[in-house]
C-alpha cells in the first residue's frame, strides 16, 4: 500500500493566523500516539501573513480519512471553523521516503 501526502494551504482572516497555527499544531500533537500518521507538519510563510500551510503523510489515504471523524479531530475542526477564510488543497503526494520517513 502506498503512503498518502497532503500538502494544503488554510487562510486565516485578518488577524489570526497564529491562532489557526495553534489550533493545527494542538491537532500535531494529538496526532503523536496515532501510528498510520508518519508525519504533521505546520509552517507558516512570511510573505503571506493570513496562510498556514500543513504537510501531512500518512500510511494510507484510508487512514487519513478515518483520522477525520476523530473525536478530537472534530473538536479541532469546529475551533478552527470561525477564524477559517479558505483552504486549498495545494497538491496530494505519494510519498517514497526521505529523512523523517
Amino acid at each position: 500500500m502506498e503512503k498518502f501526502g497532503i500538502y494544503g494551504k488554510l487562510i486565516a482572516k485578518e488577524g489570526e493566523r497564529e491562532q489557526l497555527a495553534a489550533i493545527l499544531l494542538e491537532a500535531a500533537e494529538s496526532l503523536q500516539k496515532h501510528v498510520e500518521c508518519e508525519l504533521y507538519l505546520v509552517s507558516v510563510a512570511p510573505e503571506d501573513p493570513n496562510a498556514v500551510y500543513v504537510y501531512e503523510v500518512w500510511s494510507s489515504e484510508s487512514a487519513h480519512q478515518e483520522s477525520l471523524t476523530l473525536e478530537s479531530t472534530q473538536t479541532l475542526i469546529q475551533r478552527a471553523k470561525p477564524i477559517l477564510a479558505g483552504m486549498e488543497r495545494i497538491s496530494t503526494l505519494v510519498p517514497r521516503g526521505g529523512k523523517g520517513l
